[in-house]
């Protein structure tokens, strides 16, 4: 795919582009999560790529001189499973019709639902254009290889309205976000909440610490390979627990350990000396950002996942003065834990005429359905303000 002196093509593995090259095409709020280490230690050890269902197709930009100035990061997908965008009934539909929705071009991070940059643009590249021609690509890559869409998850707003001037559909999601309002600790975070609120969290940590537990918070800068390997066997037993396997090796824990260890926190819970549970923050102090990723644990201990997950966490970003924390997607129950819901967006390119209309009347209903679920939810607003 040429266009006139920039060169578009596909590449197969993040390790064909140099680290510093991908980064430097990073805005600099853009987080861990698009960082050439992030992405690069998915695909080296196997989370996406060969038969998980994810072919690696990142779409990239360079100039006359080979330089990079664009990318997407960019999967073929052959299931729409670890997107947190669920588009099953429209892949039924496509089944139906005897019509193969899969593969699909999605441009996300995976297993991360995360808002962020998805058309990245070098500082020298000139943005509008790249980021057109970026777009123009995704789809023309689309069509000419049969696919049946293109998808681009949770991207930021400027990206959104590009994807909508291009023809691609916009689907509303709900994710669950608590906000620092300069609490100095805990029982201030507490005195916001509405009395109901306040109570039963008392009541949770108070069932928690009547069972003496003990909590250590490891920076990953100090966290050891143990460290990783216990917290592995707690990830590893939630998706046991539920049937299911985990997305994530061992290996890509320990690697995105030493690769990023400037963006993780671990919490390990133990009882008598014995380490039962524990939980993860991705944590980026350039945004003042963490978001809460995973947890486990190898004993049942009640209430102690809301205090491993929700309230270990808010303890640490009040104390680091963090000022938001992604609780992630999904969970009406953490607003009784003090987080809010917020709306954010994916984008979506529907290569068939008849069925981009279908979508398009399935998304209109679908807002208007999903408005009135936020609506609700605000009336069981936590917080006696919610000034933000």
């Amino acid at each position: 795919m040429n266009q006139g002196p920039n060169q578009l093509r596909v590449i197969q593995s993040l390790s064909d582009i140099p680290e510093s090259d991908w980064n430097a095409l990073l805005p600099a709020d853009a987080g861990p999560f698009l960082k050439h280490e992030f992405l690069n230690t998915l695909e080296q050890t196997g989370c996406v790529g060969g038969n998980t269902g994810w072919q690696v197709a990142h779409l990239i930009v360079e100039d006359a001189n080979d330089k990079l100035i664009g990318a997407v990061p960019l999967y073929l997908k052959q299931h729409s499973y670890g997107e947190f965008v669920f588009d099953w009934a429209w892949a039924q539909a496509y089944e139906q019709n005897n019509m193969p929705y899969y593969p699909k071009a999605l441009c996300a991070i995976p297993f991360t639902p995360v808002r962020g940059a998805r058309l990245l643009v070098s500082p020298n590249g000139n943005h509008n254009q790249v980021q057109e021609l970026l777009i123009n690509a995704l789809k023309a890559l689309v069509t000419q290889n049969g696919l049946s869409s293109a998808h681009v998850l949770f991207p930021e707003e400027a990206e959104l309205s590009k994807l909508k001037n291009q023809g691609f559909m916009l689907r509303d999601s709900v994710q669950f976000h608590w906000h620092n309002q300069q609490y100095q600790d805990f029982e201030q975070f507490l005195a916001a909440l509405t009395m109901k609120r306040r109570k039963n969290i008392r009541r949770e940590r108070a069932e928690v610490a009547s069972r003496n537990i003990e909590y250590r918070h490891i920076p990953g800068n100090i966290a050891s390979p143990e460290d990783w390997k216990f917290f592995y066997r707690c990830y590893e037993n939630t998706y046991l627990e539920h049937q299911s396997s985990p997305y994530l090796t061992e290996e890509c824990f320990q690697l995105l350990g030493q690769r990023l260890p400037e963006n993780f926190h671990l919490i390990i819970a133990s009882q008598s000396g014995k380490s039962i549970a524990s939980s993860l923050l991705v944590v980026d102090q350039l945004t003042s950002k963490a978001y809460g990723r995973y947890w486990g644990a190898i004993e049942h201990v009640p209430c102690l996942h809301f205090e491993l997950a929700y309230y270990q966490a808010i303890e640490y970003c009040i104390d680091q003065g963090i000022q938001l924390f992604e609780g992630g997607a999904q969970g009406e129950h953490k607003m009784a834990r003090g987080f809010l819901p917020t709306t954010i967006q994916s984008a979506h390119w529907i290569a068939d005429a008849g069925f981009a209309q279908a979508v398009k009347r399935f998304l209109e209903r679908e807002s208007e359905g999903m408005a009135a679920y936020v609506d609700e939810l605000e009336q069981h607003n936590p917080l006696k303000s919610t000034k933000v």
